[in-house]
């Protein structure tokens, strides 16, 4: 036979072979192949986009509540000077937050106790993204980089924990802290004594907030430490906050009593408020 002739027959021969394993492989594909493999591109698109992200090392960390946690080694002498820090103290842990500023003073409280830190600001901004309450902007100080970044660190951490006793639904908010012992944070928020047990009460609307407030003051034996409003002593929020001190059982009493009539008042409004994690108190 001719080689020309043998050769076309082997070329029509393969192309046969070809179309047929493209037909099995098409009719192998399913709905479910076809997401998995959009899914994997998407994944893939994703990776990319982050892997061109230039890593920060100012960078520490983020959780709940769109709450970065932040670190400068070596703050600018300038803005040093602005801040009015002490001289010794060249490094700052930055906590800031969208939402929650009770949430956060606490577990600063608590990221104070662990580290070689001071509390130099805590700021409470106007926001929630459009709720009804506040931001945060907590600032720690630190001789040593590495303490205002663990102080960072135990913040971002315990944020988890003092999300569970705030209550959200469309018509507001309900807020409540506690702890057996009060420390700078808590001091330079609220003017909070310290190693004092201590409880905050919030609630929106402020109507809401000032028959918790009512309540808690007339649970327990407790002592008013601040009492803020829609003009005094926030940010314009629409909240009703106060603070109490006392022996750590009716500060604790007195937070649940607010806390159940708080929640009530907003079922009775037809709302659903819900923990934002789990509740600790």
């Amino acid at each position: 036979m001719d080689q020309d002739i043998i050769n076309q027959v082997l070329e029509e021969i393969r192309k046969r072979v070809n179309i047929e394993s493209s037909s099995n492989d098409l009719s192998n594909i399913t709905p479910k192949s076809c997401q998995e493999i959009e899914e994997k591109e998407e994944k893939r698109e994703a990776k990319t986009m982050y892997d061109d992200v230039p890593t920060i090392t100012e960078y520490v960390g983020c959780t709940i509540g769109d709450t970065v946690g932040l670190v400068i080694a070596n703050i600018d002498s300038h803005i040093h000077e602005k801040m009015k820090l002490d001289p010794k103290y060249r490094s700052l842990g930055i906590i800031s937050s969208r939402t929650g500023a009770g949430p956060h003073i606490m577990a600063a409280d608590e990221a104070v106790k662990a580290t070689n830190t001071e509390i130099v600001s805590i700021e409470t901004p106007r926001d929630t993204k459009g709720g009804a309450g506040h931001g945060s902007l907590i600032v720690f100080a630190a001789e040593d980089v590495s303490d205002a970044r663990r102080a960072v660190e135990v913040t971002l951490k315990d944020v988890e924990r003092t999300f569970g006793d705030v209550y959200g639904c469309d018509a507001g908010h309900v807020e409540l802290h506690y702890t057996a012992r009060a420390s700078l944070a808590l001091e330079k928020a609220y003017g909070a004594p310290i190693g004092k047990a201590f409880g905050i009460i919030v609630g929106a609307p402020a109507a809401v907030g000032l028959v918790m407030a009512d309540t808690a003051m007339k649970t327990a034996n407790v002592d008013l430490v601040t009492y803020a409003s829609p003009d005094e002593g926030t940010a314009h929020s629409n909240e009703i906050i106060i603070t109490i001190t006392g022996d750590s059982g009716a500060v604790r009493q007195s937070v649940i009593a607010a806390r159940e009539v708080g929640l009530g008042i907003l079922k009775s409004m037809k709302q659903n408020p819900v923990s934002t994690t789990k509740p600790y108190i």
